[in-house]
């Protein structure tokens, strides 16, 4: 069997931090196995609906590296849920309904009033002919809804949630159609994972319920019944489902100099028993990707912890990689001596200012006469070897300084700080003339 997952975002707004789970986990199932990642834009509700969200999910994806192998749009497949929705109809596993939004919230009411709970009571399905025509004269067009089966339980072996079992009796028959010929989800979603050969559905334990309705929503359409994955709700730093997650997306995180890959390493074993890792390279993620080792427990998002990851990440990356994000000027030999001491790539621009200059720097008295002296002996020693331990080499044995007392001064003329990148990889990018006009104020 080939393994074929599919991401499924409405462009109805931005992705934000639970799409973009789904989205990676998916991605990493199907690779993990040599499988297919499907992209299906979601577009059924027309007027919310919009093609520029639809280019920024693209965009997204694009960012995180997470590159489709298809993609598919709800809003070109009508004919095909006409198709399988007439099927439906005439092998009686649709029904039309014709009570008003007012009317079933009353239904409901009534039923959490008595302490039940609020499933539909199929009152649709005693309506006469005759009944059925009256509420057409009134004007009422119907609502279709599809019908569940109580014969049996709804069973499956979830692979994050282990075996479910639904009983469908306590379960409201699912309305698949709009009054004005609309579609809900759950029936699309359906077919569309029959006719793209889907056969994982990777999603939020949110899901849960639909899934127990789509089991026979396969069954009735006469198709094999995908496996499934419910993954545990992120909640926040406190612990807690936060709004905040549904406003956190891909430009919140790239405004704060996150890298995607730091996204991805966080996200693929967050609710995990595996350890979090700076992976600049997806390979691992990939190779260790198993549902096995998700937990059931809410899995915890924290900022503050992608910052520190992040911050792993980018002392891993190479030049060539950040190149065209780096300040003009700043080459190779300059990233590789910052990089150690940089929580995102942007932080760059400050030490390439520092390496450029000019620099102010808080001078003690009683170091104005050793600086001096470094100046003297910076004009003397080989710029093209190693400057700093020939520097302070000879500075202690002109001095007698040694550890802090040689040390700081120094760095603080250079470089306006008190700390920083290693010198020895820091001075050679400073130069002889500017490091000999620093030392000297």
């Amino acid at each position: 069997m080939t393994v074929i997952t599919r991401f499924a975002p409405s462009p109805t707004g931005k992705l934000h931090v639970g799409n973009l789970r789904a989205a990676i986990h998916n991605w990493l199932f199907a690779r993990a196995n040599g499988g297919k990642f499907l992209l299906r834009i979601d577009d059924t509700d027309r007027e919310r609906s919009d093609e520029a969200f639809v280019e920024s999910i693209r965009a997204d994806l694009a960012w995180l590296g997470l590159v489709p192998d298809g993609e598919a749009r709800q809003s070109a497949r009508f004919d095909l849920y006409e198709a399988r929705f007439a099927a439906l109809k005439a092998a009686g596993r649709v029904y039309p309904a014709y009570e008003s939004a007012q009317e079933l919230d009353l239904k409901r009411k009534v039923l959490l009033g008595r302490g039940l709970p609020p499933v539909y009571d199929r009152a649709a399905l005693a309506l006469t002919d005759a009944e059925r025509a009256a509420y057409e004269a009134e004007g009422r067009t119907p609502h279709w809804r599809f019908k569940l089966d109580h014969s049996a339980p709804i069973e499956w072996d979830d692979l994050v949630r282990g075996h479910q079992k639904f009983d469908p009796s306590l379960m409201s028959d699912p309305v698949v159609r709009r009054a004005d010929g609309s579609w809900l989800y759950l029936l699309p979603s359906v077919i569309d994972d029959i006719d793209l050969s889907v056969s994982h559905v990777v999603r939020g334990e949110d899901h849960v319920s639909n899934t127990a309705a789509q089991i026979q929503m396969f069954e009735a359409l006469g198709s094999a019944i995908p496996k499934f994955a419910h993954t545990a709700l992120l909640t926040g730093a406190e612990g807690k489902l936060s709004k905040r997650l549904g406003s956190l997306g891909v430009e919140h995180f790239r405004e704060a100099g996150i890298e995607p890959q730091a996204i991805v390493a966080l996200i693929a074993r967050l609710g995990t028993s595996l350890p979090i890792e700076p992976f600049a390279d997806p390979a691992p993620l990939i190779e260790s990707f198993d549902f096995a080792r998700f937990g059931r427990a809410p899995a915890r998002f924290d900022e503050g912890e992608l910052a520190q990851l992040n911050a792993r990440i980018v002392h891993q990356l190479a030049f060539d990689s950040v190149a065209d994000r780096l300040p003009a000027g700043m080459g190779e030999a300059a990233w590789e001596a910052i990089r150690p001491n940089l929580a995102t790539v942007a932080e760059a621009a400050d030490w390439w200012r520092v390496i450029e200059g000019p620099v102010e720097s808080a001078i003690a008295e009683e170091d104005r006469a050793f600086l001096t002296e470094a100046a003297a002996l910076a004009g003397g020693i080989d710029w093209e070897a190693d400057p700093w331990h020939a520097l302070t080499g000879a500075l202690k044995e002109a001095t007698g300084r040694k550890g802090k007392p040689l040390f700081l001064p120094l760095r603080q003329a250079l470089t306006g700080l008190d700390h920083g990148p290693d010198m020895a990889a820091l001075l050679p990018l400073i130069g002889r003339d500017r490091a000999i006009a620093r030392l000297l104020g």
